[in-house]
């Protein structure tokens, strides 16, 4: 078993599920979503995009892609939040929280073709 392959897919899947835990709830209610999952889902992302740099292949590209989207997504969440809540002083209101909820949507949507593509990458691996 090769252990970098295992890192590897740890941290995309684990991404992955965290960017879930966050989205999962009533999508504009703010006690459903919690702030240290979404600092959590953007740290283990930018770890599952460092580890996709260096792989030369056509999919290793495209995982790449996936993976800066997310975190880009990621990082405007963090932002409005912050924004919403130290910024502005208006806290998180239901609509703000809806906009940091679509956000991660969109980076949840980016994981979960990296895990395809993961997925697909390891089937077409022949021993």
């Amino acid at each position: 078993m090769n252990s970098e392959k295992v890192v590897f897919a740890f941290f995309i899947v684990l991404a992955l599920t965290l960017n879930f835990g966050f989205v999962i709830g009533e999508f504009s209610n703010p006690a459903h979503h919690n702030a240290f999952e979404l600092f959590c889902a953007l740290v283990v992302s930018l770890i599952a995009t460092v580890l996709k740099f260096g792989d030369r292949t056509h999919i290793g590209a495209v995982l790449l892609a996936t993976s800066l989207v997310a975190d880009l997504q990621l990082v405007i969440a963090c932002v409005v939040w912050g924004v919403s809540v130290y910024g502005t002083g208006e806290g998180l209101t239901p609509d703000i929280m809806a906009d940091i909820v679509s956000l991660t949507s969109g980076a949840l949507v980016a994981n979960f073709a990296s895990v395809i593509l993961l997925i697909t990458e390891t089937a077409m691996l022949r021993r």
